[in-house]
């Protein structure tokens, strides 16, 4: 097995990182690496799937938990060639109690000790892409999604139905078989599961036809992800129990969906404030005039003042988007850049001499004031 990366070096943090730093660490990865954004390469691809391994480590307390006290093999006990037991260790006793006291009580312990005890399924992930104003407003999507289940026709125990199911010879219905080594620091001994029976401690005389006798199928679902409004880009949703169905009873998994935004082209977003561009024009700057300002919600009508200058933004409370699961909303900020016309005839210059000739300096008082600070320049 190849070497993994520390996930926190996966990440871009250091151990000991706060939930909200390993959160906003994801969302940068996400932006980083994400499918959508770069359809052509594998690379971002492969760090896309490491990414999403090391949160689902680091953002699950229990697992960060052991994975901070035992590095990988603490989240995965095949790591390394399988190893996963001592014996012969003297005032060690057993190892299995030990990490039972490590890991929460008895529930390591029975878990090792029943092969059958019920278990979770595993989370899946899926990456949706939505429009700019789907995130804004919310909506309902259908996501095709394929997921493992149990198999309907043995209903999970790999026995085509009738025929007989005993307990396995080589595990004797443990599931794990024994090794010993000898080493430098005496007899070592590790447990890997059974490949008879496949770590099930049973056998079955007549497999399954449609499960191959695995007790699992993959089965293609569609599932309605509800979007809340104000979903940003990068953003993961959690829809729980949704994910590959549990083993022997467990609970089924949950479905991470890693959501993607396309881009507006009126719209553009900063956290939870909307900022547009305006243009408009020489008149409309010089005399004020109400504009039709478009909202994600709608339009509005807002009266610039006489002599609005080119780049000036105005605020629009509580025009910006909704905030996740909460009642308020950002602002919008309108930015409105005159836009000089082009391509005027000779009568139209002479008009506007006309009108400069008139203006005297006390209508450009911007312009008057930066002469006055450089004219001592302008002497050499």
């Amino acid at each position: 097995m190849s070497e993994k990366r520390d996930f926190y070096e996966v990440l871009g943090i250091q151990k000991g990182a706060s939930e909200d730093e390993i959160k906003k660490a994801y969302r940068a990865c996400v932006k980083k690496y994400h499918p959508d954004l770069h359809p052509d390469d594998k690379e971002c691809e492969e760090k896309m799937k490491e990414v999403n391994e090391a949160y689902e480590i680091l953002s699950d307390p229990d697992k960060k938990a052991k994975y901070d006290q035992f590095g990988h093999a603490g989240i995965d006990p095949s790591y390394g060639g399988g190893y996963s037991g001592f014996s012969d260790f003297g005032d060690f006793g057993d190892i299995g109690n030990i990490f039972g006291d490590l890991f929460g009580g008895s529930s390591f312990r029975s878990a090792r000790a029943n092969p059958n005890a019920p278990r979770r399924g595993q989370d899946i992930q899926t990456n949706l892409t939505i429009d700019f104003m789907d995130a804004c407003n919310g909506k309902s999507v259908d996501v095709r999604i394929n997921r493992s289940e149990e198999c309907p026709d043995c209903h999970g125990s790999g026995a085509k139905p009738g025929s007989r199911i005993s307990t396995c010879p080589e595990c004797n219905g443990s599931g794990m078989v024994q090794t010993a080594q000898r080493t430098i620091l005496g007899m070592m001994s590790s447990s890997r599961p059974c490949t008879r029976c496949g770590g099930k401690g049973k056998t079955v005389d007549d497999p399954c036809g449609k499960c191959r006798g695995s007790g699992r199928v993959t089965v293609a679902r569609t599932v309605t992800i509800n979007i809340p409004a104000g979903i940003d880009n990068g953003q993961t949703l959690q829809v729980r129990g949704q994910g590959n169905s549990g083993m022997n009873g467990g609970n089924a998994g949950d479905l991470h969906v890693n959501i993607s935004v396309r881009p507006d082209p009126v719209f553009e977003r900063d956290g939870y404030d909307i900022n547009t561009e305006i243009p408009i024009t020489y008149m409309q700057a010089v005399l004020g005039d109400e504009l039709t300002v478009p909202c994600i919600d709608g339009k509005v009508q807002y009266n610039i003042p006489e002599g609005t200058q080119s780049g000036a933004i105005f605020r629009l409370r509580g025009k910006g988007v909704k905030k996740l699961n909460r009642n308020e909303r950002g602002d919008q900020y309108v930015k409105v850049v005159v836009e000089v016309p082009k391509g005027l005839n000779k009568n139209q210059k002479d008009l506007l001499r006309k009108f400069e000739e008139s203006l005297g300096e006390s209508n450009y008082r911007n312009r008057k004031n930066f002469f006055d600070k450089i004219k001592d320049i302008l002497k050499n």
